[in-house]
């Protein structure tokens, strides 16, 4: 089967989440069985590639800025008709959400959902990407979300539609990490401060400082993004040059290292569909302090996780420190973590994602048969 994939994010663009790394992993596993090709936004830089099986084509501008998303929209609609295929798959992405490949082809298509916040771009831009949103998700009748969380918004959204679950996974060496002595405190995401509440992380060190006092740990901040200056110049405005260090972007093994020598790892989010960055703490044998936002108590299970009322900024500094304080408790929340986390196995979500697929086609061809022999 060919596969359009309009993945919208490439992993190797700077900045790229979680929505990558689900990219690449579901679509290597699916090059096995079938030619995938996968549309990205362009960045500075962007190259057509094959990686991992996967054809990756960058459409619309290159130019490092923001006009590489929007392009990427702009780009949809004739990419498709340039690209034979039996299926596509679109995921939404900022700051639209949808990019109406519906109204471009006739074959079968999933919209793979892991990003649906345009009122949010609205209130950050004061432009109207709510309504293309509401207007566009009318053409869409099948879904895949990444949470039940998110599979219950769309039900509301579109309560005649198909709408199946399939989550994020945990790559496996996340929990192969070593047990680790604990040294700092811990970010790992995209440095965005209105989604992944940079400003609220930097607000929390400085409230588990007074707190800790001299047992402050350095913040260890791992990503990369379009506030890191932004960041940079809160944490000196605060007084916390000598407690946050800013690392870039890291990964793989050398991620989970990190993850596995912190007290904690602090996900300070204002809005989330899935959380990977929750998990693959999980399956590193570290505790979690998170705000209890969207899918994320769903995700976790609570499970090794302090989940906070949302943006209680003071709460989630004196879970914080209690964590720092009682490192003896990290034995039990790693069996605990790593337990909860084996659901999330790459191999098998990549099954549930291509029988999703699968029946797609499946339905569409019956359709067919229906309308021909009438």
């Amino acid at each position: 089967m060919r596969i359009l994939h309009l993945a919208y994010e490439d992993p190797r663009q700077p900045g790229a989440g979680g929505g990558s790394v689900r990219t690449l992993e579901l679509n290597r596993r699916l090059a096995r069985t079938h030619e995938v090709t996968a549309l990205v936004a362009g960045y500075r830089g962007a190259r057509a590639r094959t990686e991992a099986g996967v054809r990756w084509v960058p459409i619309g501008t290159c130019t490092g800025t923001k006009l590489d998303q929007l392009s990427y929209f702009a780009a949809l609609g004739p990419a498709i008709l340039r690209h034979p295929h039996d299926l596509i798959v679109e995921d939404f992405g900022a700051p639209f959400s949808v990019g109406l490949a519906p109204l471009f082809s006739r074959r079968p298509l999933v919209a793979s959902v892991q990003w649906l916040f345009a009122a949010e771009m609205r209130a950050k831009y004061h432009l109207p990407f709510d309504l293309v949103e509401r207007y566009g998700l009318r053409f869409y009748h099948r879904f895949i979300a990444v949470s039940a969380w998110l599979g219950r918004d769309l039900r509301g959204r579109r309560p005649e539609s198909v709408i199946d679950v399939v989550p994020n996974g945990v790559p496996g060496e996340a929990f192969q990490t070593p047990t680790r002595a604990p040294e700092h405190l811990l970010f790992v995401g995209r440095l965005d401060v209105l989604h992944k509440g940079g400003d609220l992380l930097l607000d929390i060190l400085v409230e588990a400082r007074t707190l800790l006092g001299e047992r402050t740990p350095r913040l260890l901040i791992v990503g990369d993004g379009a506030d890191r200056a932004q960041m940079e110049g809160r944490a000196r405005a605060l007084g916390l040059e000598g407690l946050v260090e800013f690392r870039g972007r890291v990964e793989g093994q050398a991620k989970f290292e990190l993850m596995a020598e912190a007290h904690a790892v602090l996900m300070p989010s204002r809005y989330e569909t899935f959380g990977m960055v929750a998990v693959e703490a999980q399956a590193a044998g570290v505790p979690l302090v998170t705000f209890d936002v969207g899918p994320l108590a769903e995700v976790t299970g609570g499970v090794a996780t302090d989940l906070i009322a949302p943006f209680d900024v003071s709460a989630f500094a004196r879970a914080v420190a209690e964590r720092v304080r009682q490192p003896g408790r990290r034995a039990e929340v790693r069996a605990e973590g790593r337990r909860w986390a084996r659901q999330y196995d790459w191999d098998r979500l990549a099954a549930q994602q291509e029988a999703c697929y699968l029946d797609a086609v499946s339905a569409q061809q019956g359709r067919g048969l229906l309308r021909s022999g009438s």
